[in-house]
């Protein structure tokens, strides 16, 4: 019966058959459990959020209801953070400080991790876990210090004497995660760069830093939300709305007396400070997890 092919070379039909038998049957997919830990995995992360923001669309009796969905939904609390100068000025506070803090601390981190990758010299583990122990100090024990050290030298309440101890945390994380991912990039790549003329820097620059992107974006996206967040230095460290960041200011909202909790503004503001954080994880997930993933499997 039938040739394997015709004479223009043509697959027949026993061809496909014959293919199907050599590669077998399908495997398994996952188990009916999976699914279900998955989603409820997924529930567990997203209720809290989801709470906030149906809280966010209540006010005056709604507040204290405990609906699954607002019964008499309104953006008058979304309206009324906007409406609010200090909120305002504090978006734009915290959006100056934690960009400058990311970006110095990418450009520093970046210059510093490639030299401990890099360069030969003594002690290089112990310096770097010297950079890491850093990030361990705990934030209470240095910010009656630099309470005190700000108010000497004029950088209390200032938007750069915020920027400097911030990025004390930022700059050990940028480190630690751009070290592992310059190791996994050849130094052929850069012997090939310097051989056709390029300098140390070029290399650096054209050649390296483009293969660690995704560590660059890994390390950027995690030193912005840390900055963002931020809130212990940022109530020690300021007293008005000229350098106050957005966590702060909330904290600070009122009711409409001294006994009303102002739950629905203070939701409204959180979901609103959230957005950008939400949507560069979902722009940048891919990214994130190639770098944080970086130097975890050789070969």
């Amino acid at each position: 019966m039938g040739a394997a092919t015709t004479a223009g070379g043509v697959a027949t039909p026993s061809d496909e058959v014959a293919v199907k038998k050599k590669r077998g049957p399908k495997a398994p997919g996952p188990p009916w459990w999976i699914y279900i830990a998955v989603a409820g995995v997924v529930i567990f992360c997203l209720l809290p959020f989801y709470w906030l923001l149906n809280i966010s669309f209540k006010t005056g009796p709604d507040l204290s209801s405990a609906d699954i969905f607002p019964p008499n939904p309104t953006l008058d609390n979304y309206t009324s953070i906007f409406q609010n100068d200090d909120f305002v000025r504090s978006l734009g506070n915290s959006a100056v400080v934690s960009l400058t803090t990311t970006f110095l601390g990418i450009v520093v981190g970046a210059f510093a991790a490639y030299a401990l990758a890099r360069l030969k010299m003594n002690f290089k583990f112990i310096l770097l876990g010297i950079v890491l122990s850093i990030s361990t100090f705990p934030q209470i024990a240095i910010a009656a210090p630099l309470f005190r050290l700000w108010t000497d030298i004029g950088l209390y309440n200032t938007l750069i004497g915020l920027v400097i101890p911030y990025l004390t945390f930022a700059l050990p994380l940028s480190i630690y995660i751009l070290v592992s991912f310059f190791r996994e990039i050849p130094r052929d790549l850069e012997e090939a760069a310097l051989v056709d003329g390029a300098t140390n820097f070029e290399a650096f620059r054209k050649v390296i830093v483009p293969l660690a992107a995704p560590g660059l974006a890994t390390t950027a996206i995690l030193a912005f939300i840390a900055a963002w967040n931020e809130f212990l230095l940022a109530s020690t460290l300021t007293s008005s709305r000229e350098a106050r960041t957005v966590p702060v200011a909330i904290s600070q909202f009122t009711g409409s007396s001294q006994f009303e909790v102002p739950l629905g503004t203070q939701s409204a503001a959180s979901v609103v400070i959230s957005i950008p954080l939400i949507i560069l994880v979902l722009l940048f997930q891919k990214r994130i997890v190639a770098g944080l993933t970086a130097g975890a499997v050789k070969g």
